[in-house]
């Protein structure tokens, strides 16, 4: 279940508001249904007493001899009424008691009877018998069209007593609730639906959107020190993380430009000891002391210029641009080959891609440098996917040992068996590839192949 739930804080934000929106509509609409059907029966009873009241006003206020005459001009299909010596029958239904109490204190209260002359009313299902051997009152009538098409209707039966002890009588029948969810409500409901959706979008949207910018910039930052900082805009928090966000990436820039200049400045220093150290051992007699006098030299020299160059490379603002790949690869094989180095690679079509070109050259040409140091020969080849492109260099040396495979990338490091200071190595070739990767938002990978032999594989996002 919770594989189908959004990851993205906006996701999730949005499927809480749109949860609470459905929740809200649901419980809206069943308060709706109760309130409406409490108001159409107040409604419908209602009219029924007040009609009720005055027909027996009416009634009252009449001569005896023309009661009957009255009485019978009064009653429709609908509407019956009746006059009688004896008071009706009348069964008071426990569902609708609530409904017949508040009539009966209506048409008590309005024809102001007292205790000896309290009306009788009952309101139950339809299709019972009516009282005073009316018959039942069967068959929607134009009265139950005229309540607007309810699903249908509940027979009221009220009997008053008269002054003169005759009993009034009244059968007709009260709109009961049909259909809850008329086309017109579930229309407006629909609508309020989408309206508050579409709102709930936009204001999620507006407060997730500086985290993603963060997020953005964040990786930004990762493959750019340099880049442009955020635009400090938006809710006061917003605007505080991205004042914070700047102030770092200000010390980050600045961290790194003085750890260049030092060690460029100890660079510079350590050099002219150096010269000086060269100067005396080209004047040591013994020829094979000064030769390794020289070369122990010739390697601290070594050592001092990778190390400066990888702290310029991590500096370094090359702009990206569109570059053919496999153009830049070729180019460097070729150099390389025409050098004097067992390497070769098969030709591929353009793929065009954007990077920074000068670093990206210089990663290669380390990694096949490793190749051909360590591994004999150097074989290039270049795959694209829908995704990435993969820049492969292949050797057939002894491989590295698992364990050591992610060691490898830390500065100065060298294993000691295949990379002595005999072969000139300081241990920065990979780390200053990977650096230089990295910066390109790709990774860079090795792993031993079944056949024997060392893989580096170059993999950039499209």
């Amino acid at each position: 279940m919770t594989r189908l739930l959004p990851k993205g804080l906006f996701g999730q934000t949005l499927l809480v508001l749109v949860a609470g929106l459905v929740v809200s509509l649901i419980a809206g609409s069943w308060i709706y249904s109760l309130d409406r059907e409490q108001a159409v029966r107040a409604v419908g009873g209602l009219s029924a007493a007040q009609r009720i009241t005055n027909l027996t006003k009416l009634v009252q206020d009449t001569p005896p001899e023309w009661r009957d005459r009255i009485v019978a001009g009064l009653s429709d299909q609908n509407f019956r009424v009746s006059i009688s010596a004896r008071p009706p029958a009348i069964v008071s239904n426990a569902e609708d008691a609530a409904v017949a109490r508040a009539i009966k204190d209506f048409l008590v209260d309005q024809l102001s009877l007292g205790p000896q002359r309290l009306p009788r009313v009952s309101a139950s299902p339809l299709g019972g018998p009516m009282f005073g051997g009316m018959g039942p009152m069967t068959g929607p009538g134009p009265m139950m069209h005229g309540f607007g098409g309810y699903g249908g209707f509940r027979d009221l039966q009220v009997a008053v007593p008269l002054a003169d002890g005759q009993w009034l009588s009244f059968a007709t029948a009260l709109p009961e609730i049909g259909a809850t969810f008329s086309p017109q409500f579930l229309l407006s409901m629909v609508i309020m639906a989408i309206v508050i959706f579409a709102v709930s979008f936009l204001a999620v949207r507006r407060v997730t959107a500086p985290l993603a910018a963060v997020s953005v910039a964040a990786e930004r930052l990762g493959n750019d020190l340099n880049a442009p900082p955020m635009p400090e805009t938006g809710t006061v928090e917003t605007r505080q993380a991205a004042r914070a966000f700047n102030t770092m990436q200000a010390r980050l820039r600045g961290l790194i430009e003085n750890r260049t200049r030092m060690l460029a400045a100890i660079s510079h220093d350590l050099r002219t000891p150096l010269t000086l150290l060269r100067l005396r051992a080209e004047n040591v007699e013994d020829a094979q002391e000064r030769e390794k006098m020289l070369a122990s030299i010739a390697e601290m020299d070594s050592m001092i210029g990778e190390t400066l160059q990888f702290a310029r490379d991590e500096a370094a603002t090359e702009v990206r641009r569109p570059t053919d790949i496999a153009a830049l690869v070729q180019s460097t094989v070729d150099d390389m080959s025409d050098a004097g180095m067992p390497v070769d690679m098969q030709p591929i079509d353009s793929i065009v891609y954007g990077c920074r070109p000068n670093a990206l050259k210089r990663a290669i040409r380390n990694l096949i440098d490793n190749a051909v140091k360590y591994g004999q020969t150097a074989r290039v080849t270049i795959e694209t996917t829908p995704k990435t492109v993969e820049i492969t260099v292949d050797d057939r040396g002894p491989g590295i040992p698992e364990q050591e495979l992610a060691r490898v990338f830390d500065p100065f490091y060298r294993l000691e068996q295949s990379r002595s200071r005999e072969t000139g190595g300081v241990g920065l070739g990979l780390a200053i590839a990977q650096s230089i990767v990295q910066a390109q938002r790709g990774e860079l990978v090795l792993s031993n192949r079944s056949a024997g032999g060392l893989r580096a594989r170059i993999v950039l996002p499209r």
